[in-house]
């Protein structure tokens, strides 16, 4: 069959539309794309998980250049985050504005009664669950946390200080847990501004524990600065690469292996304002789907020894609810409610 040179133009034409299809970057093929600045709250303060994340992406998307428009990082950490989550609240029709979350997002309403809840906000995707792990100084004598915990019993009550993020939060939380298996004995719980500043903080040995997540406090480990003593986790870390000179991830027990029955697990998610659209929305998952799915993102995984679940639409609602009555209880049993 012979072709006219109309057909032929006509394919050549077709050819370098689906050439550019291919090579054009990814926010170009989007259905709705930011038309400004893109700004990322983070309701939590500096050098802390969070903070860590949420720089971390705002790097991949410019490297990978997977947006258009800039995407500006800004903490609002006041009232344990609640300056953060009401300011998403008040920017409702702006799908400009979106939202790293950790599990203040359920901790901070109810231990504050601040006038938020997450369904003022639209959620876009779990990123991953954080993990939490029993730190000492490593000068310290306690090898696994049956020692410290021995140590703690024997001890006069609130003798022994726990450093944190913040009050009545998942670093609060957890002590509260641990108390339930240390014979009665409270410790003097020690809030900071951020997990960067809690480390710091044991490794000066003003504190004698903390509950950081382990990307709080992998410099310290890494220098011999800090012990782990377990991981609140049901399994070990599946991170088999050493972190240390001898140890991995993998190589910390989990606390219930160590004869102290605790299990906590933090969320890192994404969420954007109330009224956005489903076609918004869906821009940011495919988003964070890119960065998820670059090199630099599976270092950081490893890096911080993230349990890499990833949630979206319906799934990612349903576990947000049941993970507010987990918290609703939590901290009921803890007194930490502000209704208390």
């Amino acid at each position: 069959m012979i072709r006219t040179g109309v057909s032929k133009t006509r394919t050549i034409a077709a050819t370098l539309a689906a050439s550019a299809c291919l090579t054009s970057p990814a926010w170009a093929q989007q259905k709705w794309e930011p038309s400004k600045p893109v700004t990322l709250v983070i309701p939590a303060g500096t050098g802390g998980g969070a903070d860590q994340m949420a720089r971390f992406i705002q790097g991949v998307v410019q490297k990978h250049n997977l947006m258009k428009q800039p995407l500006i990082v800004i903490n609002k950490a006041g009232g344990a985050g609640a300056e953060g989550f009401l300011e998403m609240k008040a920017s409702a029709n702006d799908p400009h504005k979106i939202a790293i979350t950790l599990s203040n997002l359920f901790t901070t309403p109810l231990g504050t009664g601040s006038p938020f809840n997450w369904k003022d906000m639209k959620p876009v995707a779990m990123l991953a669950l954080d993990q939490f792990i029993l730190w000492t100084n490593s000068e310290k004598p306690y090898k696994t946390a049956k020692d410290y915990i021995d140590a703690v019993k024997a001890g006069d009550d609130r003798q022994f200080k726990m450093g944190g993020t913040g009050s009545k939060q998942e670093d609060q939380i957890v002590t509260a847990a641990v108390e339930l298996q240390t014979g009665g004995k409270k410790f003097t719980y020690v809030p900071y501004a951020g997990g960067g500043q809690v480390a710091v903080q044991l490794v000066g040995n003003h504190v004698d524990s903390t509950v950081n997540n382990p990307i709080e406090a992998v410099g310290q480990w890494r220098a011999g600065q800090l012990r782990p003593l377990c991981i609140f986790d049901a399994q070990r870390s599946t991170y088999t690469a050493k972190v240390t000179e001898k140890e991995a991830w993998s190589d910390i027990p989990t606390c219930k292996e160590s004869g102290l029955p605790v299990e906590y697990q933090m969320l890192r998610g994404i969420f954007t304002t109330k009224n956005t659209k489903p076609e918004q929305v869906a821009f940011y998952v495919d988003l964070l789907k890119k960065v998820m799915a670059t090199p630099d993102w599976k270092e950081f995984m490893e890096k911080g020894a993230f349990n890499q679940t990833f949630m979206s639409g319906p799934e990612f609602e349903k576990w947000l609810t049941s993970a507010e009555t987990l918290h609703s209880d939590l901290m009921k049993n803890a007194g930490f409610l502000a209704t208390q």
